[in-house]
């Protein structure tokens, strides 16, 4: 699998979603088109992007609402796009949870210089400035490195949503214990009474997924009416960084 950042684009013009898909390819990101808008959530489960660039007018719903939708599980970044230049729109996109907002027509380099900002901000070197303070959670070899969003093991990293950071420190502090499933979205969500029943089971798949990638089989348990328990499946070499 590769480890380039995804980006996913949902633009309902075609020939404006293939160029955006075309120049973010050649800065060597890996990017995904939205096609189907009854099912952007859907997608955007599916792809994992590292960013979202969202375009507000769309089919059936808006910009807005998928924003929302994003927002009660993940805190990707997401620029908005659109050739809405009022400052509502701009003051709305930002109080619904996005990060930025360029307005049509633009720049393809402005468009890019916004976008490996805000990844690096988010994943890069703005937000690893600390690195000889910053929180290291271990357990048996593995490491998760919460600031960085990065799992470890065995000299095995690879880069981790903040969703599946927080789950998997959630699991390694309470190990060998079960944590119940209430436990964990309150943890991962503000707000539960609007977080779908399936959401949590998503992000557990995705973060056993993840666990495979780095050799971590079976590493996390299914208790039925319980909840999930972290399993030390895998030999860890201890890590000497603190």
């Amino acid at each position: 699998m590769s480890t380039a950042q995804r980006i996913m684009i949902c633009e309902d013009d075609p020939k404006l979603a293939a160029i955006l898909k075309a120049a973010i390819e050649k800065y060597g990101y890996v990017a995904g088109v939205v096609e189907d808008f009854d099912r952007v959530l859907a997608y955007f489960q599916a792809f994992d992007p590292h960013l979202v660039l969202m375009d507000v007018n769309l089919p059936k719903f808006d910009g807005f609402y998928w924003c929302r939708q994003i927002r009660l599980q993940s805190k990707c970044q997401l620029l908005f796009i659109s050739a809405r230049s009022g400052e509502m729109d701009q003051v709305m996109a930002l109080e619904y949870g996005g990060d930025d907002y360029i307005t049509k027509p633009f720049h393809m380099e402005v468009v890019m210089a916004k976008i490996r900002s805000q990844l690096r901000r988010a994943y890069g070197e703005y937000a690893n400035q600390n690195h000889a303070h910053e929180r290291i959670v271990k357990l048996s070899g593995m490491a998760i490195y919460p600031e960085r969003l990065e799992v470890e093991l065995n000299g095995i990293r690879l880069p981790v949503t903040k969703k599946e950071s927080d789950l998997l420190e959630a699991l390694m502090a309470q190990h060998p214990r079960v944590v119940s499933r209430e436990a964990l979205l309150e943890k991962l969500w503000d707000d539960q009474a609007f977080v779908d029943e399936n959401t949590l089971n998503v992000n557990i798949t995705r973060l056993r997924k993840k666990l495979q990638e780095i050799g971590i089989e079976n590493g996390i348990e299914t208790v039925r009416g319980a909840g999930y328990r972290l399993q030390v499946t895998w030999n860890g070499e201890e890590l000497e960084r603190s």
